[in-house]
């Protein structure tokens, strides 16, 4: 049996998408731990950035401190956009956290206010002052971009992460933030940047904005990616991407994978029920579709 790294983004990516209500502290780590007792053992728990800016992630140090002490031996990190923000992470005992940087330059000033050069200069800074901080880069619109369209190049990504690997990037993840890659354009450009960088290790995200996210997934485990990025429910969406719907969802793709004879290491019955949980106290673009339905497996005809 094949295992397969699901790396549940909800408690960052999902709930960052809620405008309309503050999402109790509380309700946040219920969640994570309905999560962790589904058997969820890789988790991006929150985000480490101005509250100015996404006033829903302004409890980041509590709910870190929380997840840490409870799970000190999973997979738990956090994403910073700049030096302040993993300088904050690390006092907490976080030694993983993730940094966004967008392919499209448009999307990258519209989503973090940085020019390419800029979002370089703060990662070799992060990277200098705290050298043993694992810091994995979240390549968002490695597809395509709501401003400049899809990208049919599959060396564009690989150009653009050079001077990031140079930099000491060993961990990627390819991100589909508006959901408009297919599975020929995935192979592609996975194939590429795995030629180009044998040794780095590379996740994916999808969107199910074209309902393409569960073959995407597909086609990027059998060219042999290291993790899968989803959201409790399909909650999300980038603020930055009109149009684009919920991230994919951990339930459909547990079930799918784990019907299909991988180890997810993830029971699907409390997983489908802390969707359903989620789903009753967060409002939210949700793109899950067990959540749903009332029974937890497929009709039968």
């Amino acid at each position: 049996m094949k295992k397969v790294t699901i790396v549940e983004v909800g408690p960052r990516d999902g709930f960052q998408s809620v405008s309309c209500m503050q999402i109790p502290t509380e309700e946040k780590i219920a969640i994570i731990d309905r999560l962790a007792e589904a058997g969820v053992q890789h988790m991006e728990i929150t985000s480490f950035v101005s509250p100015k800016a996404i006033p829903q992630m302004s409890d980041a140090a509590a709910v870190a401190e929380y997840a840490l002490k409870k799970y000190p031996d999973r997979d738990y990190f956090a994403l910073v956009p700049n030096l302040r923000g993993a300088a904050n992470a690390y006092a907490l005992g976080l030694r993983k956290v993730c940094y966004v940087v967008s392919l499209s330059t448009s999307h990258n000033k519209a989503n973090i206010n940085r020019t390419h050069e800029q979002s370089l200069a703060a990662f070799r800074e992060i990277r200098e002052t705290y050298p043993d901080l694992q810091l994995d880069v979240d390549l968002a619109t490695t597809f395509g971009c709501p401003f400049e369209g899809k990208y049919l190049d599959p060396q564009q990504p690989v150009e653009f992460l050079r001077p990031y690997w140079e930099a000491g990037m060993r961990s990627v993840t390819l991100c589909d933030t508006i959901g408009i890659a297919d599975p020929a354009q995935v192979r592609r450009v996975l194939c590429a940047v795995k030629e180009a960088y044998p040794e780095l290790a590379v996740q994916v995200h999808f969107h199910d904005t074209r309902g393409l996210g569960m073959v995407n997934t597909l086609t990027a485990l059998e060219i042999g990616v290291d993790g899968v990025q989803t959201a409790l429910g399909g909650l999300g969406g980038c603020p930055f991407a009109p149009g684009a719907s919920g991230n994919l969802s951990t339930e459909d793709t547990v079930w799918m994978l784990n019907e299909m004879g991988y180890d997810t290491g993830i029971r699907f019955a409390p997983l489908l029920a802390a969707a359903k949980a989620q789903k009753e106290a967060v409002p939210g673009n949700y793109s899950g579709h067990h959540i749903c339905v009332e029974k937890e497996t497929p009709c039968q005809f």
